[in-house]
């Protein structure tokens, strides 16, 4: 499976976390769609069938490109979120 990018996954993560705040906090159709089609992208980059698949598979993801970056400078480093 081929990694996506940190920047593009965090952006898709971000936009889950919105869509599912305004749609628990006020459900509408509009945010019924919104929250299906972030799910949906979540998904097909981590290459899960469902939400909390997609999610571990992120933090695994994110962990994997982390590790990646301590090995290439040999230190760790904190990114802002």
């Amino acid at each position: 499976m081929l990694l996506p990018a940190e920047k593009e996954l965090r952006a898709v993560l971000a936009r889950f976390a919105e869509a599912r705040f305004r749609h628990d906090l006020q459900p509408t159709g509009r945010s019924s769609r919104e929250l299906e089609d972030t799910v949906y992208t979540l998904c097909v980059m981590t290459g899960t069938r469902t939400v909390d698949e997609a999610l571990v598979a992120a933090d695994a993801v994110l962990e994997r490109l982390r590790a990646a970056r301590e090995t290439v400078t040999g230190t760790p480093q904190v990114l802002a979120a």
